[in-house]
C-alpha cells in the first residue's frame, strides 16, 4: 500500500505486516494545521470501485476519502499551478480543486461524537449531497477491521461498510456543478486520530 503515496511532513506514517498506520505529528491544539491528506499519485478513470480496510485505534478525530480529485483547471492535484495546500479543510473544499469527499468516521466535534453519520460532499464548495448512518463503533486498540467500498460510475456514487449500503447519490451535473470524472484519491485524517489501513484496491468498472 505504500507505493505511489504522497503526504505532507505533518503525517506520521508507519508500516507493519502489510498494515499502514496514520497519525499526525502535530497535536490538536494546532487546529486545522494539524490535519493532513495522504494522496495516491495515480490519476484514476471516472468509473471505479475503491476498496480498503479501516481500523480506528484512537480518537477523537475524523477519517475521510477524497476521490475524483483534480484541479478546477483540469490539472493534477500535484500541479504546481495550484495553490499550496497545508491541511486546512477550506483549501480542499473551497480552493482550486474539484473532488468528492466522503467522511466515514466522524468523531472530532461533540456533535459528531453524539450522532454518528457518514457524509458525502462535492466540491468546489461545501455541498452536502448524501448522508447515511455510520455503523462503526468508537475507536479502540481492539477494533476489528471494517471493509469499505465506494463505487463511482459516471454521476452515480454508492458507499458501503461491511457490505451494508450507507448512501447513494445520483449527480445530475447541474445542481452542484459538472459531473466529476477522473482524478486522484486521498486519505485525510483529523488530529489526533490514529487509524490503520490495509488492502487498498482500485478497480475499473
Amino acid at each position: 500500500m505504500s507505493q505511489g503515496l504522497c503526504a505532507g511532513r505533518k503525517s506520521n506514517i508507519s508500516f507493519s505486516r502489510g498494515v499502514m498506520r496514520l497519525e499526525s505529528e502535530l497535536g490538536p491544539d494546532e487546529g486545522q494545521k494539524a490535519n493532513f491528506v495522504l494522496w495516491c499519485k495515480v490519476s484514476f478513470p471516472s468509473d471505479v470501485a475503491i476498496e480498503w480496510e479501516f481500523r480506528p485505534i484512537k480518537e477523537p478525530g475524523l477519517a475521510m476519502l477524497f476521490f475524483a480529485a483534480k484541479g478546477k483547471n483540469g490539472a493534477s492535484v500535484f500541479d504546481e499551478s495550484l495553490s499550496l495546500r497545508t491541511g486546512e479543510y477550506h483549501q480542499y473544499h473551497s480552493g482550486d480543486i474539484n473532488a468528492f469527499h466522503v467522511s466515514y468516521f466522524r468523531r472530532k466535534e461533540d456533535n459528531e461524537r453524539a450522532f454518528h453519520t457518514c457524509n458525502l460532499r462535492k466540491s468546489y464548495g461545501f455541498n452536502l449531497v448524501a448522508q447515511g448512518a455510520d455503523p462503526i463503533p468508537d475507536a479502540s486498540i481492539d477494533s476489528p477491521w471494517y471493509s469499505m467500498r465506494l463505487l463511482k460510475q459516471a454521476g452515480k456514487v454508492k458507499f458501503f461498510i461491511n457490505h451494508l449500503q450507507i448512501f447513494e447519490f445520483d449527480d445530475d451535473g447541474l445542481s452542484y456543478g459538472d459531473i466529476l470524472t477522473s482524478g486522484c484519491i486521498g486519505f485525510r485524517q483529523l488530529a489526533p486520530l490514529v487509524a490503520e489501513y490495509r488492502n487498498l484496491r482500485v478497480t475499473w468498472i
